[in-house]
Order: C-alpha cells, then sequence, then structure tokens
C-alpha cells in the first residue's frame, strides 16, 4: 500500500539525482521471512551519504517508539550493504524517523534524528520554491507530489493572491 511520506521522500531525493530503493526486505532467514523492511533508502554520490529514512503517522508513545526505531535501526545499519553492495567503505549512514511532532529532546533518536513530518516538507519545499513558476521552470510531471507543491507555492504564471480570491468570491456571490 503507498504511504504518502514515502511518496514524498522517493520523490524528492530521485528528483535530486539520487539512488533511491523503498520497502527493501532485508535478512533472508533460512525458514524463510526477512528480518526486517527498510521504508526508504537513499544513496546521495554527492555527499556519499546512505539516507535512511522511517516515516511513520502513528500515534504510539515514545517509549514504544523508542524500541520499535531501535530495531528498525539496527536492521538498517545490519543490512544496508545488502541494499547497495556497491559502497565505499567510507559511506556515512544517517537515520531519520519521521513522526507528526517531535519535541526538543527527542531529536537525537536511536542512534539517528527524528525529524517533524512539518520540518520534512518545508525541508523540500524550500528547495522546490527556488525552482520558481510552474509556467517557467515545472518540476518534471514524473514527480507529481512536488509539482503539485510548485504550483501551490510558487503559481502557474504567479503566486495566487488573497485579493485575487476575494474578487473571484465577489464575482461568484454577484452571480
Amino acid at each position: 500500500m503507498a504511504n504518502h511520506l514515502e511518496d514524498l521522500i522517493c520523490q524528492y531525493y530521485d528528483w535530486k539525482g539520487c539512488i533511491v530503493r523503498r520497502n527493501v526486505k532485508v535478512g533472508r532467514r533460512a525458514k524463510g521471512g526477512y528480518d526486517g523492511e527498510l521504508d526508504v533508502v537513499i544513496y546521495d554520490h554527492k555527499t556519499n551519504k546512505v539516507l535512511h529514512y522511517e516515516p511513520s503517522t502513528d500515534a504510539s508513545q515514545w517509549m514504544k517508539r523508542e524500541l520499535k526505531y531501535k530495531r528498525k535501526f539496527d536492521v538498517g545499519k545490519k543490512y544496508i550493504r545488502d541494499v547497495f553492495p556497491w559502497l565505499p567503505p567510507d559511506f556515512q549512514l544517517e537515520q531519520i524517523a519521521v513522526f507528526f511532532q517531535v519535541p526538543e529532546k527527542r531529536r537525537m533518536f536511536q542512534g539517528g534524528i527524528a525529524i517533524s513530518i512539518d520540518a520534512l516538507v518545508g525541508m523540500i519545499c524550500e528547495e522546490v520554491k527556488v525552482r520558481g513558476r510552474v509556467g517557467k521552470n515545472a518540476i518534471p510531471e514524473q514527480y507529481d507530489l512536488l509539482r503539485m507543491a510548485q504550483l501551490i507555492i510558487c503559481g502557474y504564471v504567479k503566486p495566487w493572491s488573497s485579493q485575487e480570491m476575494d474578487s473571484i468570491r465577489q464575482i461568484q456571490r454577484n452571480k
């Protein structure tokens, strides 16, 4: 089943030219099954970094999350070379959990970091905004979530304004 956060992360990093893998089962067991699944794994050749994202919209308590994500991050560390066997010896692994909100004291999380959904979206929107208007410099159509963000942030010809919306509402009321 598709996950909108995974979709957004995958599109963003693919758009940036990174190698992206999604929902990778790792640690094949002799009697069947796997040790785990890595939600989104990215290799950024420009920085020689591997990013391992585990986004979630769960409402679990932090103690439960800590146990769950310790396991997820440990599995990621153990099997990351199964995902990208050609990694150079000096690669860096950064693990990122994404939650609804993250208190300051939880930002360092299980050997990685935790960020809020809003922080993730904000980071992506900053780069999308640099592209400018869709009509002049559209993000390629295969990145539909990013292009929609570009349309909302920058507009097609120009960003929308509340004055323009007020004018449209006035016309509609007068019909």
